[in-house]
């Protein structure tokens, strides 16, 4: 057989690396690391599951987003903040495709000292496939991916021109792969806990065990090894976001990972600045957790009833466009009147302020 990729090489799975031209960037990743979980031990229980709140929603629909699957962000938040018993305005119901990819990124990460095994890989497939079907395909939900689906390829182009950039290890290989794999991965190793997150990740997707959704476990088990790495189970950076934003070449890197022998420094270099590109992008949701925090501070107990908490909630949480009194009226199911009367109200505190312009169509924003 010619060897064409990783998997196919004689000392596959023992991959290595240079950990001296590793070494600076690790140290700085570590540092900014350390800096933001510091920064949010400071802010206090509330608002560290307001900011965790924040960062698991962007993980599960970035997530999807990278396969191209797109997930409401209202859906995914409210089921979050069920399962985690936040109170939150604005909770709205969320389909079982929704709660299944939730469930599973929860239980990767709130659970994550817990041992790694197969039967926890098929909960997490079986909660992402809760109809046992990818689209319209009808596939193996809650197993590895059978002999007679043929080979998993991973290809792009047109039919009849297709582009083959990685084929998974045979079917009858999966087994014994796997065991390897989750022996290794529940192995106290002497490696840099972020560096076996980034391991993990390429050893999982290389294996492709099964139909569909290898690419969402495989960050979900990065998301393990990486609340295993910061010692706690909330998440306060989301590395699915980011990988999301570099997509093209977070698939050119595995790719070409994939084919370079068992060395795998560039894609553990591309993978430890990703997660720094992460953590910086982590003091946006600090920042907006802040300003939330600072709204509310400044409401104090001033007489706010349900429905403009939830204007509010759905302000500061983005809020697509202007916010009218027409808008206001249909978002909490009252009349206009009730709305203009309303929004006078929160203009009169210091809550809402009017925007210029606008016409007959008067508009406001949170106020500054």
């Amino acid at each position: 057989m010619t060897t064409k990729y990783i998997h196919q090489q004689p000392d596959w799975p023992s991959l290595r690396w240079d950990a001296d031209a590793l070494a600076v960037l690790l140290a700085e990743t570590r540092h900014a690391q350390g800096r933001l979980l510091g920064r949010m031990d400071g802010l206090g229980l509330r608002l560290r599951g307001e900011a965790d709140l924040a960062v698991m929603t962007d993980e599960v629909v970035k997530s999807s987003a990278i396969e191209g699957e797109v997930l409401d962000m209202r859906q995914v938040r409210s089921s979050l903040a069920r399962r985690l018993g936040l109170d939150v305005g604005g909770i709205v119901p969320s389909p079982r495709a929704v709660d299944g990819i939730v469930e599973m990124m929860l239980d990767a990460t709130r659970n994550s000292g817990q041992p790694l095994t197969s039967e926890r890989l098929f909960g997490w497939h079986a909660a992402l496939f809760p109809t046992g079907r990818s689209g319209m395909r009808r596939i193996t939900v809650g197993a590895w991916r059978p002999a007679d689906a043929g080979p998993m390829q991973v290809v792009s182009g047109p039919i009849g021109r297709e582009r083959v950039h990685f084929e998974a290890p045979d079917a009858g290989r999966l087994a014994g792969e796997i065991v390897s794999f989750l022996e290794w991965f529940n192995a106290p190793l002497p490696m840099d806990p972020v560096v076996k997150a980034g391991v993990a990740h390429f050893r999982f997707v290389t294996i492709h065990p099964f139909e569909d959704g290898n690419g969402r476990i495989a960050r979900a088990i990065a998301d393990m090894a990486l609340a295993r790495a910061d010692g706690r189970p909330e998440r306060f950076y989301s590395m699915s976001a980011q990988i999301e934003a570099e997509r093209r070449t977070y698939y050119q890197v595995l790719e070409t990972s994939q084919r370079d022998g068992l060395d795998v420094t560039p894609w553990l270099r591309w993978f430890l600045e990703c997660l720094g590109r992460a953590l910086v992008r982590a003091e946006e949701t600090l920042a907006s957790v802040l300003r939330k925090a600072h709204v509310w501070q400044r409401i104090g107990t001033g007489p706010v009833n349900e429905r403009q908490r939830k204007v509010i909630n759905r302000l500061l949480d983005g809020f697509e466009g202007q916010l009218t009194s027409s808008k206001y009226a249909k978002l909490t199911a009252c009349s206009t009147d009730t709305a203009l009367r309303d929004i006078q109200a929160l203009v009169a505190q210091g809550v809402l302020a009017r925007n210029e312009g606008g016409g007959r169509s008067v508009s406001y924003r949170i106020s500054e």
